[in-house]
């Protein structure tokens, strides 16, 4: 029987805690998927579990390959480290899969995020990105940089992204027009395919023709499963991130994939089961990330364009939506917990005990927050909102390799299911899993999608698996 709560346990620690029960008829009735109805679907997912882990023991898989990697790790650091001599901005141009996993990386060092660098990072260059061309913003963006000291990052797989190539040709000639234009090597780094015989890549064209250096983009790896290759470590190198430790988190979902365990085993797989059992059994049809941490907000963009560009194939899909906690309770929430019954919310929660300012006590009950007197203002707020099932998780320190954390709602019951729905789509010939988590606040994300050139087919999976949750003693 598939356990409501499953942990794990690594080197004497707790490594993560999973909980489903907020979405089986024990917290919401009819609503929820019964224990036969999951097991069914458990069934179903294990001949794909076997694939997958086939697929890597054949080394098909290659971004589970490049977890062992060190050497593009050092050339993207040389070439970083290049690129901020004398450098006091570094901006990062790209869309879609080339920046929002870069820029979920950042975010867990705290950039776009008041107050969110700490004293090393504030002595490193600036971080920006530029990812949607917008013709006043990329202007009036230019226009305000201190160009001797800037730098560009420009990332397109193809090196034919048409948004992308505009902006590096704007940059270009910017610097050009401010006289710099004999520094351009020095200023500027490409990021892009290598290009062939039958394949043109204006990117590494224009790079070539004015000398610009260029990192190679992994062939077999698309751009918005790009976070753990140079596209994504880029940006986490410039925000002083460990980019060899989130290699290893992700090594560690995938060393626990290695071990063939059985679908109710493994949370991916179990949160995948969930998730397309109550779609198809149950008729839901959207998918709600909402973590309550500001360092997490990039992380719902990047995984609504994951699930969207993945799963929304020949008719299939789940509508994904971005929330952020508890901003969105004031938006959002009452359609979730009053409207249609068709969300699958998804909750991440970082422990916040200790953390932030601390509320007076003669001050709240003034305010008449009685409830909050002594308390920690986050921990506050997630208690008076009623956010979550997260009994047995107070201690949490922070998130480990690979690791999300999430709880069970119990709330009026119109929701399907809050709490770990790790996984969405179907059951296909081909999937997609991803893997994200933190060790010490740093990130390690992993995606996968099996099958050759030739073989895309549907129906997608993709599944979101928590692997490390460190909890004190």
């Amino acid at each position: 029987m598939p356990q409501p709560t499953s942990s794990s346990r690594a080197a004497g620690q707790r490594s993560y805690l999973q909980s489903i029960a907020g979405c089986l008829p024990a917290a919401i009735g009819q609503y929820g998927l019964s224990e036969i109805e999951l097991g069914q679907w458990l069934g179903r997912a294990a001949p794909h579990l076997t694939r997958l882990a086939d697929d890597d023991a054949l080394g098909r898989v290659p971004l589970f390959q490049i977890l062992d990697d060190l050497a593009d790790i050092a050339a993207a650091q040389s070439a970083l480290e290049r690129l901020s001599a004398g450098a006091r901005t570094i901006v990062f141009f790209g869309t879609g899969g080339s920046a929002l996993g870069g820029q979920t990386l950042a975010q867990l060092a705290g950039w776009n995020i008041p107050g969110g660098a700490d004293a090393a990072q504030r002595r490193r260059p600036r971080t920006r990105f530029y990812d949607n061309l917008d013709a006043e913003t990329l202007a009036g963006g230019i226009a305000g940089l201190d160009l001797a000291t800037t730098r560009f990052v420009v990332t397109s797989k193809s090196g034919n992204t048409p948004e992308t190539l505009v902006q590096a040709l704007v940059a270009l000639k910017a610097v050009n027009d401010a006289g710099l234009g004999p520094r351009l090597p020095e200023m500027f780094l490409g990021l892009t395919e290598l290009a062939t015989a039958d394949k043109k890549n204006g990117l590494r064209a224009l790079c070539e023709a004015h000398h610009i250096p260029v990192l190679d983009h992994h062939t077999g790896i698309g751009g918005r499963f790009s976070a753990l290759t140079n596209v994504g470590l880029l940006p986490a190198l410039a925000r002083g991130l460990d980019v060899a430790a989130i290699r290893r988190g992700a090594k560690s979902v995938v060393d626990a994939l290695r071990a063939r365990p059985l679908p109710m085993a493994y949370p991916p797989a179990l949160g995948a089961a969930l998730t397309v059992g109550l779609s198809k059994a149950r008729g839901i049809k959207v998918q709600v990330m909402m973590p309550y941490a500001d360092r997490l907000g990039r992380f719902s963009d990047w995984f609504v364009q994951l699930s969207a560009e993945s799963l929304g194939k020949k008719g299939e899909g789940l509508s994904p939506v971005a929330c952020l906690g508890p901003l969105d309770q004031h938006s959002q929430l009452q359609l979730f917990m009053d409207g249609p019954r068709e969300h699958l919310m998804t909750v991440l929660r970082l422990d916040t005990a200790g953390r932030g300012n601390r509320i007076d006590r003669a001050l709240a009950a003034t305010a008449g927050l009685d409830e909050c007197l002594g308390r920690g203002g986050v921990a506050a707020l997630g208690q008076f909102a009623r956010i979550g099932n997260l009994e047995g998780l107070r201690q949490v320190r922070h998130l480990g390799a690979g690791g999300t954390l999430a709880g069970g709602h119990r709330g009026r019951g119109r929701v399907h299911g809050l709490g770990i729905g790790l996984g969405l789509g179907g059951f296909g010939v081909h999937a997609t899993a991803l893997t994200a988590g933190w060790l010490d606040s740093h990130p390690r994300c992993l995606l996968y999608k099996s099958g050759g050139p030739g073989q895309d087919k549907s129906p997608w999976g993709i599944a979101l698996a928590p692997a490390r949750v460190v909890v004190q003693s």
